[in-house]
C-alpha cells in the first residue's frame, strides 16, 4: 500500500512539474495572416501590422517579451488614432479665432472642420457631440473659451477616440490573449494530447494511485495528527499550495495571455465537445471538473461509513460534470447559448446582463425557456426547496463552488475559524455582497430597459465591471479557492457568496431543516466543531442540546458523520422548536426560546 501511494505521489509531482515547466515551453511568431485572422476590422488590422513590423515573422522565445511587444504596439496604434482624430492646438486656436466676441457657436465647428474628408467629418461630429453645451455661451476672455475647448479635446482623447476608432482596453485584453495563442510555436502546440497526458493526465492517475489505498484502512473518521500535517495546518507546503492557487487564478482572470500554452493542451478536448478551440475558461472548467471527480473519489472513500456523504458527493460530481461542463459545451456545438442550468442568480451575477438577455431572447423557444428557468429558480425553487430541505439542497448537493470546496477543499475544512469575531465579520461581509449584487443587477436592468447608463450617482457599466473584477473574479476565484490551505475550504461560501446569503436568510427564519442535538450524549470530543467548514462551533450547541439553525450552515452533515456518539442528526420536521426545545407542561407543548448568542 505504501509503495502504491509513493508511486502515485511520484506521478502527480511529475505531472505537476511538467505542467508548470510547459508554461515557458514555447516561442512566438506573429505574422500578418495571424493579425488578419484575429483582428476582424481590416483597417485596424492593417494599422497593427504597420506598428508591429519590427517583430513580424520573427520568432520570440519569451512569452513575457512577446506580450510586452504587443502592449507597445497597441499603445502606438492608439496614439496614431489620437493623432488622426484628436483636436490639435492649432485647430483649437482656429475655433477661438472664429468665435465672435468670445461667444461660441456650433456653426464655428463647420468652418474649422468642413465635411469634405472622412477625418474632418468625424472631428466635426465629435466636437459637436462633446461641445454642444458650449453653444451660445459668452466667455469673459478668449483664454477662458480656449480652456473650455481644451477640456472638450481632452475628454475626446480620454473617452471617445480610442474606444470608437482604436483598441479600447477590453479589446486589447482579448486580443493580447488571442494573438499570443495563435502565435505560439513549439512542442505543446504540435502535440497537445501528449502534453495533456504528461501533465493533467499524470496528475489524475497519480492522485488516484495515492487515494485508492485508503480503501484498506478501516472505515470511519480519524484525526491522525491533522493539526501537525504540513499541508493541512498552514505550514510550508500548505502555504506553497495556496500561493500557487492564487497565482493561477490571477493569471486566469487578469493575465490570460501568459497561460496560452496550458489552453493549447485542451484544444482537442474542446473541439471534440463544442467544435471550437479551447478558451481559458474551458481549461478552467476542465481542470475544475477533474478536481471534483478525483477528489470526489477521495471523499467517498474517506466518508464511506456514511451513506449520506456518499450520495451527496456523487450528486456534486454529477451536477458539475453534466450540468456545468458537458451540457453547456454540447449546447454550443448545437449553435445554442452557453447555459449552466444549475447556476442561480446572484451567484451567476451576469444572468441579467444585456448581452446575456439579448442572446437568450434571440434564440427562440429554447432561449426563452432558459430565461424563464433562471427566473423560476430565483423566485420559486429557492424559497420552496430551502423551506423543505434547507440550503443544503443547493450548497451541498448541486453547487459547483460547494462541490469543489467539499472535494478538493475537504482536507482543509478544519482551518475554518470558529470564533465569534469571525462570525460577526462573516455576517456583515456576506450580506454586504448580497446588497452589492442586488444594486448592481438593478442598475443593469435599468440600463437595459432605458438605455441610460447613469442611475442616481453611479455608472451602471462601471458598477458591474467593479463587481465582476472584485467579487466575481477576485473574491470568488482568487480568495475563494486560493485560500483553501490558509483559511479553510468555504471562505467564499462563508464571507462572499450572495446566493448563500439569500439561501441563508430563508433557512434562518423559514425552513423545516435543522440539525438536532442530543446534549445528554455529548462527550465534548470536539470532532463536530473541528470538521465544521462553515466556522460553526457545533460543540457549543451540542453541549446544550440546542438545534443548529445558523443561516451559514450548509447541511453538509460531516459534523454528524464524525460524531462518535450519534449526538447530531440532520432532520426535516415542523417548525415548532426551531429556536429551542419544546418542553411538556401538562398536555401542552410550549416552545422555550434560548436567545443566547452562540460562542
Amino acid at each position: 500500500m505504501k509503495a502504491l501511494k509513493t508511486f502515485g505521489l511520484f506521478l502527480f509531482v511529475a505531472g505537476f512539474v511538467i505542467f508548470n515547466v510547459s508554461f515557458f515551453w514555447s516561442s512566438y511568431e506573429l505574422t500578418p495572416a495571424i493579425v488578419k485572422s484575429q483582428i476582424s476590422d481590416d483597417g485596424k488590422a492593417d494599422l497593427f501590422i504597420i506598428e508591429s513590423k519590427e517583430i513580424l515573422n520573427q520568432p520570440i522565445k519569451s512569452n513575457f517579451e512577446f506580450v510586452s511587444k504587443l502592449d507597445q504596439y497597441f499603445v502606438s496604434a492608439n496614439n496614431r488614432y489620437l493623432s488622426l482624430y484628436g483636436v490639435t492646438d492649432k485647430e483649437i486656436d482656429a475655433l477661438v479665432n472664429e468665435s465672435s466676441n468670445n461667444k461660441f457657436s456650433l456653426t464655428t465647428v463647420d468652418s474649422v472642420f468642413p465635411v469634405d474628408t472622412e477625418i474632418s467629418m468625424q472631428k466635426n461630429k465629435l466636437v459637436k457631440d462633446y461641445g454642444n453645451w458650449l453653444d451660445g455661451q459668452q466667455f469673459s476672455s478668449s483664454k477662458e473659451l480656449k480652456d473650455q475647448l481644451i477640456s472638450v479635446s481632452n475628454k475626446l482623447n480620454d473617452y471617445t477616440i480610442v474606444s470608437q476608432f482604436g483598441f479600447d482596453r477590453y479589446a486589447v485584453r482579448d486580443l493580447k490573449y488571442s494573438l499570443t495563442k495563435a502565435s505560439a510555436l513549439g512542442p505543446v502546440k504540435n502535440n497537445p494530447l501528449l502534453f495533456l497526458f504528461l501533465t493533467i493526465g499524470l496528475c489524475v492517475i497519480g492522485a488516484l494511485f495515492y487515494i485508492l489505498p485508503k480503501l484498506q484502512l478501516p472505515a470511519g473518521i480519524k484525526n491522525n495528527g491533522i493539526f501537525f500535517n504540513v499541508m493541512k495546518n498552514v505550514q510550508w507546503l500548505g502555504i506553497l499550495t495556496g500561493t500557487w492557487l492564487i497565482a493561477f487564478y490571477v493569471l486566469l482572470y487578469f493575465y490570460p495571455q501568459y497561460m496560452t500554452n496550458w489552453v493549447l493542451m485542451v484544444d482537442p478536448v474542446s473541439e471534440l465537445l463544442s467544435g471550437n478551440e479551447a478558451s481559458r475558461f474551458f481549461l478552467y472548467g476542465f481542470i475544475y471538473t477533474l478536481c471534483i471527480l478525483v477528489m470526489g473519489v477521495r471523499m467517498i472513500i474517506h466518508y464511506r461509513h456514511s451513506k449520506y456523504q456518499i450520495l451527496r458527493t456523487c450528486s456534486v460530481m454529477f451536477f458539475q460534470t453534466a450540468f456545468a461542463f458537458l451540457i453547456p459545451e454540447i449546447l454550443i456545438r448545437l449553435n445554442q447559448p452557453y447555459f449552466d442550468f444549475k447556476n442561480i442568480w446572484p451567484l451567476d451575477y451576469s444572468f441579467f446582463f444585456d448581452n446575456r438577455l439579448d442572446e437568450l431572447l434571440a434564440n427562440g423557444g429554447l432561449g426563452i425557456f432558459m430565461l424563464v428557468w433562471g427566473i423560476a429558480l430565483i423566485i420559486i425553487a429557492v424559497p420552496v426547496l430551502v423551506y423543505f430541505f434547507g440550503k443544503r439542497w443547493y450548497c451541498s448537493w448541486v453547487c459547483g463552488c460547494g462541490g469543489l470546496a467539499e472535494t478538493l477543499g475537504d482536507p482543509y475544512r478544519q482551518l475554518s475559524n470558529k470564533t465569534l469575531k469571525f462570525w460577526k465579520v462573516e455576517r456583515w461581509m456576506i450580506h454586504a455582497v448580497l446588497v452589492f449584487a442586488v444594486v448592481m443587477t438593478g442598475g443593469v436592468l435599468y440600463t437595459y430597459f432605458t438605455d441610460a447608463s447613469w442611475l442616481l450617482f453611479f455608472d451602471t457599466y462601471k458598477l458591474r465591471e467593479v463587481y465582476g473584477a472584485f467579487i466575481g473574479a477576485g473574491f470568488a476565484g482568487v480568495v475563494g479557492t486560493g485560500f483553501y490551505p490558509l483559511m479553510g475550504n468555504r471562505t467564499w461560501c462563508r464571507f462572499g457568496c450572495p446566493l448563500a446569503a439569500y439561501l441563508g436568510i430563508i433557512q434562518r427564519f423559514k425552513s423545516r431543516f435543522r440539525i438536532t442535538t442530543n446534549g445528554g450524549q455529548c462527550i465534548s470530543c470536539g470532532n463536530c466543531s473541528t470538521y465544521c467548514e462553515m466556522g460553526i462551533d457545533v460543540r457549543w450547541y451540542a453541549q446544550r442540546g440546542q438545534n443548529i439553525v445558523r443561516s451559514s450552515c450548509v447541511g453538509c452533515g460531516v459534523c454528524s458523520s464524525v460524531c462518535p456518539r450519534g449526538v447530531l442528526n440532520l432532520e426535516v420536521k415542523g417548525e415548532e422548536g426551531r429556536f429551542g426545545k419544546p418542553i411538556l407542561i401538562g398536555n401542552n407543548h410550549i416552545k422555550v426560546l434560548d436567545l443566547k448568542l452562540p460562542r
